[in-house]
């Protein structure tokens, strides 16, 4: 499933296409993904110019001046930037094609994924207002989560992983900001004092930023707007190295399952 980082790569790719370009013509050829496509897609959004491009946890949100496209990708879901020449494959769902030739199309194998328009103010949509902080924004904070852990019994990595309390950590990059903090992901969210807190907001952001920097995680599914995979699965330091020695103190590396996850942790470096 693509990440914070990989959305965020996808929505500075996409975004020096099509902002300021005017929706010339929609072609859904498949409406049933996660959630219908309207039927007045087409409609609606006809002859609107792209304003912004921007993220909102994982989804993107393509601002026009009667109101925003939000697009999730859901499992398998890929956005690529092509010209009105290139052929259509099996699970290219939609086309949104500007006056300029320019093409942005939504592929999606497993159809989880949702392309839904709103002209109601979007940070008020039912998918949006009960969503976190971002974890890369100055609202985010190590004051904030502690006072939100207060006798939270739920282990840490789930707490940093529920989008109510700060959005786009998934299970990869909670592994690996946990290890950089020294935390042990089972330990009680309410047992982690503010100064731990503090360092592990520092070490998200240092291990999205890096992987955003990276053209983001390797999955099978993701690749960018241009059609390239990220890489940053190269440089992860536990996730995915069970039984393997740690790359700080060489003991071998841990895994249990938490909230049905993979979880890996170092018994020696992270208390």
């Amino acid at each position: 499933m693509p990440e914070l980082p990989e959305v965020e790569t996808i929505c500075r790719g996409i975004a020096p296409h099509i902002i300021g370009q005017t929706i010339n013509q929609v072609l859904v050829r498949q409406p049933r993904l996660r959630w219908a496509v309207s039927e007045t897609l087409a409609d609606d959004l006809t002859g609107l110019t792209i304003v912004s491009v921007s993220r909102r946890a994982k989804y993107l949100l393509l601002t026009t001046g009667q109101g925003t496209l939000l697009i999730h990708l859901g499992m398998s879901g890929r956005l690529r930037i092509l010209t009105t020449e290139q052929e259509v494959g099996k699970h290219d769902h939609i086309d949104i094609i500007f006056t300029n030739g320019t093409v942005l199309r939504y592929n999606d194998p497993r159809r989880f994924g949702a392309v839904l328009w709103t002209v109601e103010a979007v940070d008020e949509h039912k998918l949006l207002k009960m969503l976190g902080v971002e974890p890369l924004e100055d609202a985010c904070h190590g004051e904030l989560l502690f006072q939100l852990s207060r006798k939270r019994k739920v282990p840490i990595k789930s707490f940093i992983m529920n989008s109510h309390i700060i959005v786009g950590v998934g299970n990869i990059y909670a592994n690996e900001a946990l290890f950089m903090a020294g935390l042990l992901p089972t330990r009680h969210a309410g047992t982690i004092e503010l100064e731990d807190y503090d360092r592990l907001v520092a070490c998200i952001r240092i291990v999205l930023q890096h992987a955003i920097e990276q053209g983001g995680t390797t999955l099978k599914d993701f690749v960018n707007e241009s059609g390239q995979a990220g890489y940053f699965q190269q440089q992860l330091r536990v996730y995915g190295r069970a039984g393997l020695p740690c790359v700080d103190c060489q003991q071998p590396l841990q895994e249990v399952r938490l909230a049905n996850r993979t979880t890996v942790f170092c018994c020696d470096c992270q208390k």
